[in-house]
């Protein structure tokens, strides 16, 4: 999913690294925290566009267009 998302991954990553190593700074969890943010709704953007051009097929609507195409 690359949607202008790559850099908040990789800066939310280079984050949750430093995270386990030294901690983190209240700047450094307040950008973190924004970053997390901005990522989630992106992704919801984005599934949200991908489930509105989902289209719907009644399987018996289908069978019977199939029947009068024989």
């Amino acid at each position: 999913m690359d949607n202008g998302t790559e850099p908040y991954i990789q800066r939310i990553n280079e984050l949750a690294r430093k995270a386990k190593t030294v901690g983190l700074t209240d700047d450094e969890l307040e950008e973190r925290n924004e970053l997390r943010k901005r990522y989630i709704e992106a992704f919801k953007g984005n599934l949200r566009s991908q489930l509105e051009t989902i289209k719907f097929v009644d399987e018996e609507q289908e069978d019977s267009d199939t029947n009068q195409h024989k």
